[in-house]
């Protein structure tokens, strides 16, 4: 196994409305000063759309959100988002109350000031429907009516910039249609200063290099090719060629500490190459040799049945098949496309994602996958799971992240994000912190990968966890150890997928499965010397929350964690994870040899040897 008015605070969040993955910006961390576009009339600049022919910039839709408002809906001023009731926010002409926030939603709240909801008026409008014509018009003109520039006051109209400002950009394209004209008429001349009051707030905002920063530029890239403006066309150039080696490292991995936002930052740095293209502009060699780069990472994200490892604001989604690349060779399990070149890669940004392999020796289904993390303290969208595993069994979900909950005032969203949501070794009892955890040491060899990371995840505690992941039998072998200057609780947690029933049958043993499922788990809490503890089971607590998993920001569901709790100063939990068919016999025995301790596993009809040294490192013998 080769190594290779109204203020609200927001994060991001991807999200998925209709199907379609959608962004909830982040709150703008800094200011870049850009260059000043003067009035929002230039003398000299034509205020129309390109010339028949030349390059352009094509709507770029509504990212779903109109589905959930269609045409009627709107002709009421009835907004609708997510899993909320439709809701009437306006006075059924297009007098709309922006501070309205029926549902105290930050994302709701957000989506409404993008204006991504008048998306079937805007299709209306081209198709030529005179009323929907005159709606859409009178709720942007009501928007930028009651929002005067810069709008920073309500943090739902300012980070909404960017996706109002494409919005902006279809409306004017759709009315140029539905006029049958080259150029607005003198009455809409309010709807080109908007958009340059947007040019103008996106200039003086770049939010950075991450995924709200790209966005934005994408957005003023759109306002200077729809105008003409070489001027913006050029600082949004200049910001997407910075940005995209500080969002996309060399490895491939992105700065969001997500790997949801990973594959959307897939997809939005090729919109970005694209809408550079089709505005006359080069976007140079570095946007498509990261994203190159970014698509292998991501066929390495991924557990045997296409689905990603949940690491981060991650939801419950398969990798999208990308034609020729590594993406497509996991999307049709190993059939088409480009093998990836690792078949366990380690990213120094913080990432491990191992496998069985690739299809080569067994089907491509009933490999066995995880992931390992470590690296930098939490950031963006990241969570404090460092030194956490996730696996998946021959197509089987085992060890679960607890996915992704949104933006709502609950404690089960926060929760989500801790360390107590996460597959390690916690210490209630101490202030827990986001720790740097080091990648200590590794090793592979054709049948097993051993890694060990260290930190101090709370105040005054040093943790170590090392891991072995085997291959024939396919299992995971974790020893935590933990010391502190005075007593702590230590509990290793293991989240397991919902639906599942755990037997606890002894300290040291717990079984779980689905009733009538052929695949049984094994969680063994190993002694380690007259070093023991507890074994117990939680699913789905509110107070605190613990057991519990987020299908998506809309769905959560109760699952059970299984505790290894110790008490003392430190601590040593063993922990095996045994996954194996209902009807095959798991056991183990242990032996000591000289100062080092042997494990041995007999899962069906296999056995295997495990040496413990003292130091806590973990080698197979067999």
């Amino acid at each position: 196994m080769g190594i290779g008015s109204k203020s609200v605070g927001l994060g991001v969040a991807c999200l998925v409305v209709c199907g379609t993955a959608v962004v909830v910006p982040r709150f703008v961390a800094r200011s870049e000063p850009g260059k000043g576009i003067g009035s929002t009339t230039v003398p000299g600049v034509t205020m129309s759309a390109p010339a028949v022919g030349a390059p352009g910039y094509p709507c770029q839709g509504f990212s779903g959100i109109e589905k959930k408002v269609p045409l009627p809906a709107l002709m009421d001023d009835t907004f609708a988002w997510g899993n909320t009731a439709p809701y009437k926010v306006g006075n059924g002409a297009g007098d709309i109350k922006w501070d309205a926030d029926p549902y105290q939603n930050l994302s709701w709240h957000l989506w409404l000031h993008s204006l991504r909801w008048l998306g079937n008026g805007v299709h209306a409008m081209k198709a030529g429907d005179v009323k929907a014509t005159e709606r859409v018009l009178a709720i942007v003109k009501d928007w930028v009516r009651d929002n005067p520039f810069s709008w920073k006051s309500n943090t739902s109209a300012s980070e909404s910039t960017m996706h109002r400002t494409n919005v902006l950009i279809c409306v004017r394209q759709s009315l140029l249609t539905h006029l049958k004209a080259r150029e607005l008429p003198p009455k809409y001349k309010w709807l080109d200063e908007a958009l340059m009051t947007h040019a103008r707030y996106l200039v003086d905002n770049w939010s950075g290099a991450h995924n709200h920063g790209t966005d934005q530029s994408i957005a003023l890239l759109g306002v200077g090719c729809t105008y003409g403006r070489s001027d913006l066309m050029k600082i949004a150039a200049g910001r997407l060629n910075k940005a995209v080696k500080t969002a996309i490292d060399e490895e491939g991995s992105t700065n969001e500490q997500a790997v949801g936002y990973a594959d959307f930052n897939y997809r939005l740095w090729g919109r970005a190459a694209d809408r550079l293209r089709d505005c006359g502009v080069d976007p140079g060699p570095a946007i498509e040799k990261r994203r190159q780069a970014l698509g292998e990472w991501l066929a390495t994200a991924t557990t045997a049945t296409g689905y990603l490892h949940q690491i981060g604001n991650t939801g419950y989604s398969k990798l999208p098949n990308v034609p020729g690349t590594p993406m497509e060779f996991v999307a049709t399990q190993g059939k088409k496309g480009k093998k990836p070149r690792l078949r366990t890669a380690i990213y120094k940004a913080g990432y491990v994602f191992g496998r069985t392999g690739w299809g080569e020796q067994r089907p491509f289904a009933e490999e066995s996958t995880y992931s390992l993390r470590f690296g930098v303290a939490r950031r963006w969208h990241g969570h404090q799971d460092h030194t956490a595993i996730t696996y998946n069994w021959k197509g089987h979900d085992i060890l679960i992240d607890p996915g992704y909950g949104g933006h709502q005032a609950e404690e089960r969203q926060e929760w989500a994000k801790g360390p107590a949501a996460h597959n390690q070794l916690t210490i209630p009892t101490a202030t827990a912190k986001s720790p740097v955890t080091k990648l200590v040491g590794s090793m592979s060899t054709s049948n097993s990968d051993y890694f060990e990371f260290s930190d101090q995840p709370a105040d005054g505690v040093d943790r170590t966890r090392d891991v072995l992941v085997l291959k024939d039998p396919d299992l995971v072998i974790a020893l935590d150890r933990a010391v502190s200057g005075r007593d702590q609780r230590y509990e290793t947690l293991w989240h397991l997928a919902p639906g599942q029933k755990v037997d606890v049958q002894s300290p040291t043993t717990a079984v779980a499965g689905k009733p009538g499922d052929a695949v049984r788990t094994h969680l063994f809490h190993i002694p380690i010397g007259a070093d023991s503890g507890t074994t117990t089971v939680e699913e789905g607590v509110k107070k605190p929350p613990q057991g519990w998993f987020f299908k998506d920001i809309f769905t959560v569901l109760p699952a059970p964690v299984v505790k290894f709790t110790h008490t003392g100063q430190s601590a040593r939990i063993l922990s095996v994870i045994v996954p194996a068919k209902a009807a095959e016999q798991v056991s183990y025995t242990t032996r000591p040899a000289g100062a080092n301790v042997v494990l041995d596993l007999v899962v069906g009809a296999q056995r295997v040897s495990i040496k413990i040294t003292p130091e806590g490192r973990l080698t197979r013998l067999n």
